[in-house]
């Protein structure tokens, strides 16, 4: 490779079965896009810590979730901090980077989330006649269940020792996604079916709109990277924070338009040549 350019090791998982998307496709676009600006390389998640040394910086896309290769991803953080390896994004990430326990610390906070705690603290739940629980070190649905409201304390019973969250389940009007790039937005994209996550259409998100994912991006205060703050709208009209996906969201690039994802490479490039200075 040539030392003229700085080079990125990028981390995805291009066979991953991702329910309704198809990683690979995005990936290969990405990188398409990138290699003009970067000497560039792809590896598999679990390959990432043993050729890291080599590169200027490593950036995390679709490695699909860190529990299909837990022990991998934990070497690689480690050993990425020990050696003041560069990651876009940064490993100081508070969202799904760190588990969900963020979940429970905004709902503790006040801020508009779905109601969650752990499995000790259900007195601190609205009632509900259904939860979802699920586990803290989850992703991508791995481990949800939806119990109902008097088999919950049975069904919690039986998952002693598990690292749990639970939540009233919701009865939202659908489900919209905003996405970042450093602070800055990009797009927005929604389903309107509540059954259908990934059948996702454009959306226009308004002023209040922006200021509550802003208010997540900000809490997160990453210097770099690409974030996706996950909301639904619930039937009164407002929002409430689902997930804050901060270590490799997905970005439903195909859904947007042209010059969407131009623009979207455009603020990713300058975000990773800005994060090597």
């Amino acid at each position: 490779m040539s030392r003229s350019r700085p080079t990125v090791l990028y981390v995805s998982d291009l066979a991953y079965p991702a329910k309704g998307r198809r990683y690979c496709d995005e990936d290969i676009h990405l990188t398409s896009q990138l290699r003009h600006h970067f000497d560039l390389a792809i590896t598999h998640p679990e390959n990432a810590a043993d050729l890291m040394a080599a590169f200027d910086t490593v950036v995390v896309r679709n490695s699909g979730p860190v529990l299909g290769h837990q022990a991998a991803h934990e070497a690689f953080k480690e050993r990425a901090k020990a050696a003041n390896q560069r990651v876009y994004n940064p490993l100081t990430g508070k969202g799904d980077m760190a588990g969900k326990q963020y979940l429970v610390d905004l709902t503790a906070e006040g801020f508009p989330v779905i109601p969650t705690t752990g499995a000790a603290d259900l007195d601190r739940l609205p009632e509900a006649p259904e939860y979802a629980v699920k586990p803290k070190a989850g992703a991508d649905s791995h481990g949800l269940e939806f119990v109902k409201a008097e088999d919950l304390e049975s069904t919690l019973a039986g998952k002693a020792g598990e690292d749990l969250l639970v939540q009233p389940k919701i009865d939202f009007r659908y489900e919209v996604s905003f996405y970042f790039v450093d602070h800055d937005f990009q797009y927005a994209l929604h389903a309107p079916d509540p059954a259908k996550r990934w059948e996702l259409t454009h959306y226009a998100p308004s002023g209040e709109d922006l200021e509550f994912a802003r208010e997540f991006v900000h809490w997160n205060d990453l210097d770099h990277g690409v974030q996706r703050v996950d909301a639904c709208r619930t039937r009164d009209g407002g929002l409430l924070l689902v997930e804050l996906e901060d270590l490799n969201p997905y970005l439903s690039l195909d859904r947007t338009t042209g010059e969407a994802r131009k623009n979207f490479v455009d603020a990713m490039t300058n975000s990773i040549r800005s994060s090597l200075t």
